[in-house]
């Protein structure tokens, strides 16, 4: 899985790519932020890796994840991560209410490579992550500015402020109607069509929707999907590719 890192303005250099696994660990979990795809508005948060790796001035790098909905249904990016970040699952407990901020310390090992977008930009993708093994693990070196103590004004009270628990009481909240659909046929069945990944969505309209499509008699869910993913198909065919998060 490729995680993207953030997009910042001006000259900005990516953490270089990396020959087997880096020390890293986790610095940050950012705030829920909106963010506009060509599949429409998501709430997103990200998870923010310091590596060993150092610059010519001797600082950190610093990797950010690709945006997650907050979900922790199994099918859902985050959980899928976590697995690999914790190396299990999660128990009973905590899927019924997880302290995301536990995370922030946490050491794993990365591997990074480069990657090149239409534009030209080069950016650092975190092809593997997984729990720190061997060796004696980093901490944070400190440098790095959590994004919630950077904003100027308070943060907000309640599950956005802390983001305290992944699963929040009304998930779908904000989200457009073709984003609740649940998905019904293959791998991700039972999952919300607005938590899947967009090449996992670009598939079921490649795959799945002609199929849909030429249903005789297609059943109810059949026609939620189909109607979904015919709106999710214009954005895809009308809209540009979707620009990196600026976090």
């Amino acid at each position: 899985m490729k995680l993207s890192e953030r997009k910042q303005g001006g000259e900005f250099t990516p953490h270089p790519e990396t020959d087997g696994t880096v020390k890293a660990v986790i610095v940050d979990l950012t705030p829920l932020k909106t963010r506009t795809t060509k599949f429409g508005e998501r709430e997103e948060f990200r998870l923010v890796y310091e590596t060993e790796v150092t610059n010519d001035d001797g600082r950190r790098f610093c990797v950010w994840s690709r945006g997650y909905t907050p979900s922790l249904n199994e099918k859902a990016s985050f959980r899928k991560d976590l697995k690999k970040i914790m190396g299990r699952d999660l128990t009973a407990l905590e899927l019924q209410e997880f302290d995301t901020e536990g995370l922030i310390g946490t050491p794993v090992s990365l591997i990074i490579q480069h990657e090149k977008i239409e534009t030209g930009a080069v950016y650092a993708t975190i092809s593997f992550v997984g729990p720190h093994k061997s060796g004696d693990p980093i901490a944070a070196s400190g440098a790095y500015k959590r994004v919630k103590d950077r904003d100027a004004q308070p943060a907000a009270t309640g599950e956005q402020a802390g983001y305290k628990k992944a699963p929040a009481a009304k998930e779908d909240e904000g989200r457009v109607d073709w984003q609740k659909v649940k998905v019904h046929v293959g791998a991700h069945s039972g999952v919300d069509l607005g938590d899947l990944a967009e090449d996992a969505v670009k598939a079921l309209v490649e795959k799945w929707l002609p199929v849909g499509v030429a249903m005789p008699k297609p059943l109810k869910a059949d026609r939620q999907l189909i109607a979904a993913l015919q709106e999710v198909k214009e954005y895809i065919d009308s809209e540009p590719p979707a620009p990196v998060a600026d976090y």
